[in-house]
């Protein structure tokens, strides 16, 4: 294969100057009904008995939970099921499905038939269709997609503007809970007709030097008379280059601009730069955006992988669904900065959105915090896997939400790779291996810089048909045992792992005896901590981890997943009430599972990991064995029972959890203290760690990711809650029923506890301890003040935290 090689920047929001352009984000004062109204279009339509919401807005995730939601009587293909049964939580049993609508009003002062006005939509859920002062402007199939119209005709000048909204969600439309409404921002776009376009702006950098980067602007604009004015400005503000031009080719501007001594964007270092550009007509200002853009090159070549700024690296990726659990899917910046921020302290360099457009928030934040992106698109492409999934407009829309998503977030520099769809049914045959070459070659027009993948499950179809040849990047779908037929049988002399692992666990839930399962379930509806436990089609860590450090052409892996997410309740998706993933890294709170640490003691290499399992509170287990694993970056350490040892592990290559876990499986549970320590590689005790059986719970302890918050109304302070003993030592087993508590310039948001099977509802304030910890959501008013959340329990010592919000500057 020859080498795919890029350098490259980022688009995120233009930065409004002066009255040349403006941006209004619709989010207060929307008027949403759930349910089909007629004449809700009209401008004279009564919405006052309405509900008042604020967008991004997910109708659905206030439940209730319920068995009967979306009940689906079908055999996943997916999972290898050729027998259909009933599947009670696969989309998150909560009520999503149906028709909503959506009003507000906004005005536009000074319009005037100079101007233009663009109404965009980051994100709809589902099949919007969209009015404006009573006359329908247009419609989307793709409740993922973002998309825009011009809405200029429409306007009415000087006075308010009626616009509604409505949504259809379909039963059987996805295979995990897609959420529903507005969830994305909403934003209305004023400018002059000679303007720059929506997404016209293109910014790579395909020549870097220690000394010089050549920034590459293409502008496409509409107008004419025109000069295009770009000014370079660091990290810093600092100009570094400017650049003026009236050429141009068709309707676009292209521009070469010198950076000298450019910083390069990397997860280590991710340096962002801005681009302003300014276009005239003559001398007169008419338009103006700032795009902030990164430098940096990726290649990929044919058995040497995957290299950043000329440095081969590997993907120490995640998968990542949308939602953003005890909030839904409605977007947050705050919720988002924190999963990123978990998963940085894991080690993780990349993300994969599975499968569907990512928000470009997100985007942002991976930007500026240093993650490589894949971006995909589809889940379907035009066979089906649900009755009414993508595969119902796929012919005809494809390649216009391909064209949006590219042109909406090419310049992002986190993006490295494309995905154009994900364990699709036309992976059999010649047709599925035509329309993913057509894919392709729309990704290519539209942004010649970067690679295609497909998430292929079905490798020995993919191999027969030729569909894993014509593909840039070959991604494997777990299939560990094909990785070398693949390799040896494609071209591209490279292998992704694009979905890897699967291994399900429940935060603090441990099972006996200690054995590798698979579709393993329990009474209780829980799997196993011991991170032995996956499905029929998937596997364990630690294979995964074997084909990523012995195979150089295997350029990484994006593990499922990185959070646990509504819906897809596997191996318990015919058992209620389970209704949230197992799948997680993290549980649906944000709280890390022991699998965590196992992945942070082999990417996290900067920083010391030494995490011991399970919890030794085993009451009526006294004598019985009770395997203790270590999960750390240490080859050797040295476990002790009571101060007594019970030798020695050391790393080894006789298996693979035995190369990358330390497992003492011949412990016999007796009250007290287990301690490990551990050495370095010349023998030396450098770090130890004990675990205490706990008493009875006591007390409450709360800890906030951050006490400073923006008094914005949408930042979000994310409380831990555990519970200990009198002598402060956690209560593993706790499952005490919370409530809380916010006063002062905040109010309570949500809580999570983690529970695949809970049915409490996030919204209300009162929850069960899940192993011995949840975690509470706080939300700042739009007025700066102090604000405390107050958590109390039947039994339990109250426990205070207070929380400040400012003014940003």
């Amino acid at each position: 294969m020859s080498a795919i090689c890029v350098l490259f920047g980022v688009l995120c929001s233009g930065t409004i100057h002066g009255q040349e352009r403006t941006v209004l984000t619709l989010e207060k004062n929307w008027k949403f009904h759930k349910g089909d109204v007629e004449n809700a279009t009209s401008t004279s339509f009564d919405d006052s008995k309405w509900e008042t919401v604020t967008v991004p807005h997910d109708w659905a995730i206030k439940g209730p939970f319920d068995k009967e939601i979306d009940k689906q009587t079908v055999a996943i293909v997916q999972n290898g099921e050729e027998v259909a049964t009933e599947k009670t939580g696969r989309t998150g049993a909560l009520p999503y499905i149906g028709i909503g609508w959506y009003r507000n009003q906004f005005a536009i002062p000074n319009f005037d038939s100079e101007k233009k006005v663009i109404l965009l939509f980051e994100g709809a859920m589902s099949e919007p269709e969209i009015f404006l002062n009573g006359q329908k402007i247009g419609s989307w199939n793709y409740g993922y997609s973002y998309f825009y119209f011009d809405i200029t005709e429409h306007i009415r000048a000087n006075q308010k503007n009626i616009l509604a909204v409505k949504l259809t969600n379909r039963e059987l439309s996805s295979r995990w809970y897609p959420g529903a409404g507005l969830y994305r921002n909403v934003r209305v776009i004023t400018k002059n007709k000679e303007s720059i376009d929506q997404w016209g702006t293109f910014i790579t950098t395909p020549f870097i030097t220690s000394d010089l980067a050549k920034v590459n602007i293409k502008t496409k604009v509409s107008g004419e008379n025109l000069k295009m004015v770009t000014t370079i400005k660091d990290a810093d503000g600092n100009t570094v280059a400017v650049d003026s031009t009236q050429a141009i080719f068709g309707d676009a501007f292209e521009q070469n601009i010198a950076v000298n001594n450019p910083r390069l964007w990397s997860p280590e270092t991710p340096y962002l730069y801005s681009a302003t550009s300014q276009l005239y007509v003559e001398d007169i200002l008419k338009d103006e955006i700032s795009t902030r853009f990164g430098i940096r090159k990726i290649k990929y070549e044919a058995e040497k992988g995957f290299s950043l700024n000329d440095s081969v690296i590997k993907f120490k990726g995640v998968c990542l669904h949308h939602d953003l659990g005890p909030i839904g899917t409605a977007v947050n910046t705050s919720a988002l900065r924190r999963q990123l921020q978990i998963l940085k302290d894991m080690g993780a360099n990349a993300i994969r959105s599975a499968h569907n457009m990512p928000s470009l928030e997100q985007l942002e934040l991976c930007d500026e915090m240093g993650f490589m992106f894949l971006a995909e698109s589809f889940d379907e492409w035009a066979k089906p896997k649900v009755d009414n999934g993508y595969h119902r407009y796929f012919e005809s829309d494809a390649e216009k939400d391909i064209v949006n998503l590219v042109q909406a977030t090419r310049n992002h520099p986190s993006i490295v790779m494309w995905s154009s769809g994900n364990e699709v049914p036309d992976q059999w045959g010649s047709d599925g291996a035509k329309r993913a070459k057509w894919l392709q070659d729309i990704f290519h027009r539209e942004d010649p810089t970067r690679p295609v993948t497909v998430g292929m499950d079905q490798v020995q179809a993919t191999m027969a048909s030729g569909f894993g040849a014509v593909l840039d990047i070959p991604g494997l779908n777990y299939r560990v045992n094909l990785y070398e037929d693949a390799y040896k049988a494609f071209p591209q002399g490279m292998i992704l792992g694009s979905e890897t692992a699967s291994t399900v666990s429940s935060r603090g839930i441990y099972k006996f005896p200690v054995v590798e399962a698979k579709m393993k379930m329990y009474d209780d509806l829980q799997s196993s901590s011991y991170d032995l436990e996956a499905c029929s089609w998937s596997n364990i860590p630690d294979e995964d981890f074997v084909l990523q450090d012995d195979k150089p052409w295997v350029i990484g892996e994006f593990v499922w997943t990185g959070f646990d997410y509504l819906g897809e309740p596997t191996p318990y998706d015919t058992k209620w009430p389970s209704r949230s993933s197992y799948f997680g890294i993290n549980d649906l709170a944000g709280l890390p599972k022991d699998r965590f640490y196992l992945y942070r003691s082999r990417w996290n290499t900067k920083e010391e990991t030494l995490h011991m399992l399970p919890h030794w509170n085993w009451e009526g287990r006294e004598g019985e064995i009770t395997p203790v694993f270590v999960y750390t970056n240490y080859d050797s350490a040295e476990l002790f029972v009571n101060g007594k040892s019970m030798g020695i592990q050391r790393k080894s290559m006789n298996s693979p959890t035995a190369r990358y876990r330390l497992m003492w499986m011949d412990v016999k549970y007796e009250p007290g203290t287990i301690k490990v320590v551990a050495f370095d590689a010349e023998g030396n005790p450098v770090a130890e760690k004990e675990t205490h059986t706990a008493g009875t719970p006591y007390k409450l302890v709360l800890e906030a990711d951050r006490t400073q918050l923006s008094a914005d109304g949408k930042d979000l302070a994310f409380v831990t809650v555990s519970v200990v003993d009198k002598n402060g030592v956690p209560c593993p087993s706790a499952t005490n029923q919370l409530k809380f508590k916010v006063k002062g310039a905040g109010s309570y948001k949500a809580a999570a506890n983690g529970d695949a099977t809970s049915l409490e509802m996030f919204h209300l304030p009162t929850m069960k301890l899940f192993s011995g910890k949840l975690v509470v959501l706080v939300q700042p008013d739009e007025s700066p003040g102090n604000i405390t959340l107050e958590v109390s329990g039947k039994g339990l010592k109250t426990a205070k935290i207070n929380l400040t919000s400012y003014n940003k500057l």
